[in-house]
């Protein structure tokens, strides 16, 4: 293609992306409101329905710009849970604004306490308690 040729179609795809934009930016940008990253999080889940595995789908390479989108502000905004089991339960009781007192799957407040204080240990009941309260796969504990 020529240079001169070159130029046009890029002003061309410019000007057309430019009217377009103002319809699809709160798709392809950047979320930085948990109002809008909730709707990103939303289409993103509508596009999985549509384009499902399908990697010659039209809406393929879409459906990947928001997930890498969503991403990036999961990276920005939520905390990676730490690994050890008391700290990941530190973290979904902060999530979920619940207190020692609030967690009678594991036991008797002096329990908990020694297990927040990592003087003992969580047993397999006091998992699988957890397990279903917060929805988690019991290797989250272990």
């Amino acid at each position: 293609m020529e240079k001169g040729l070159e130029i046009n179609m890029y002003q061309f795809e410019t000007k057309e992306i430019e009217k377009a934009w103002p319809k699809i930016k709160g798709l392809v940008s950047v979320p930085h409101t948990k109002t809008q990253y909730n709707k990103m999080l939303k289409y993103l889940d509508d596009l999985i329905d549509e384009v499902g595995n399908d990697h010659t789908h039209p809406l393929a390479a879409l459906m990947e710009t928001i997930g890498t989108l969503i991403e990036i502000y999961e990276d920005i905004n939520i905390p990676k849970p730490e690994s050890d089991p008391i700290s990941i339960l530190k973290m979904l009781m902060l999530e979920h604004g619940l207190k020692q007192k609030d967690m009678k799957e594991i036991g008797s407040q002096g329990v908990v306490s020694d297990i927040m204080n990592n003087k003992r240990t969580l047993n397999k009941r006091q998992i699988q308690g957890l397990t279903k309260r917060f929805n988690v796969s019991p290797a989250v504990f272990i």
